[in-house]
This record gives structure tokens, C-alpha cells and sequence, in this order.
């Protein structure tokens, strides 16, 4: 359970969402989700791309999620996280070079990714990555955020990896517990 609730997240976050539990489940289940998550007034104001929402919402759509599957919210996150590379390489593709794949994608995360999106919105936040290449094949990621959703960030890195057609050689260890503040990953490409 999430109690760092001061933050904001970006709207795309809560739009893919909005897909994923449609794809999943249906029409309904987003519409029984936000009930079940406090939050039936989205239903007539929904999230939009352009704007940004208090963190506490997405907390509590993600617990909401996770109970109504029975899943551990790490599963559902990195779940999630699996589903929407697709739709993020193609909303913040401005911040990407083409001949990128799996591995220049994470080296370059923090400052072309989260740093355009930190420069287009200021509202927005994106939790620092700090990436080390330790060796050809082998990248350490430090995840740092009070959002404790290191999860999400599993799942997009397998996501990547899937996207890309390396999911067979890319492989991703946490070395803490996801749902810790800091959270080192170990991406080991083989």
C-alpha cells in the first residue's frame, strides 16, 4: 500500500491504463474500477493526455486492479508496464533514435526520455534511472522513488525487450524489492 501521495503523474500514464483494463477486461471493468478505487467522478471527467493527476489516483486505481485480479500489485504493475511500450515509443517518439534498441533505449532513458517529458511539461516527474553499464552486456539500473512502482519499470524493460524481438536474450533481476524506495535492477543481455 502506497502512502507517498504529493506527486503527480502524467495523463498518458492513466489513458494507457484506461486501455489496459479495457483490453483486458472490457468497457466495464475501467468504469467498475473506478468505482471500487474512490474515484467514480472519472467517469464523466476522464484523464487526459495533456494534463497531470495527483499520484494518489493512480495508487489506488493500481490497488484497486491488483485486488480485483487477486495479483500482487508488483504483477499487476509490471503487467501493465509490458502492455504500453508500444503506445510510449510511439507517443514520445521525438525523444528516440530509430536504430535504438533494447539497450541504447535504457542507456538513454533518463536524459532524452524523462528529460524531454520533464522539459515539455514542468508539472511533470519522472522517477531519475541511474544507468551503469557494467561490462558489454550487463546494466544496472537504479530506480529511486518514494512511488515505490519499480514493477512498472520491469515490465517496461521486458516490454522493450519484446518490442524489439530480444525478449529471449534480455533478462531482469531485481535485486530488492520491488516495492521498495530504491530498487536496483540487473538487465543482463545475452
Amino acid at each position: 500500500m502506497h502512502t507517498f501521495t504529493e506527486d503527480s503523474m502524467h495523463g498518458s500514464i492513466f489513458i494507457f491504463l484506461k486501455r489496459f483494463v479495457e483490453s483486458s477486461s472490457g468497457y466495464s471493468a475501467w468504469i467498475n474500477l473506478l468505482e471500487s478505487a474512490g474515484l467514480p467522478h472519472r467517469a464523466s471527467a476522464p484523464y487526459r493526455m495533456d494534463e497531470v493527476y495527483p499520484i494518489g489516483e493512480l495508487f489506488a486505481l493500481i490497488s484497486a486492479a491488483a485486488r480485483a485480479e487477486g495479483t500482487p500489485e508488483a504483477d499487476f504493475q509490471e503487467r501493465f508496464g509490458r502492455f504500453l511500450v508500444p503506445d510510449l515509443l510511439l507517443v514520445f517518439k521525438r525523444f528516440i533514435d530509430p536504430s535504438w534498441r533494447t539497450l541504447q533505449m535504457l542507456l538513454h532513458v533518463g536524459s532524452h526520455m524523462h528529460g524531454g517529458i520533464r522539459r515539455e511539461n514542468g508539472k511533470t516527474n519522472p522517477p531519475p534511472l541511474h544507468v551503469t553499464s557494467v561490462g558489454r552486456n550487463v546494466l544496472v539500473i537504479d530506480y529511486h522513488s518514494r512511488r515505490r512502482m519499480a514493477g512498472f519499470a520491469v515490465g517496461i524493460i521486458k516490454g522493450l525487450a519484446s518490442y524489439f524481438d530480444e525478449g529471449d536474450r534480455v533478462s531482469v533481476v531485481p535485486a530488492t524489492a520491488l516495492n521498495a524506495e530504491r530498487v536496483q535492477l540487473k538487465v543482463t543481455f545475452e
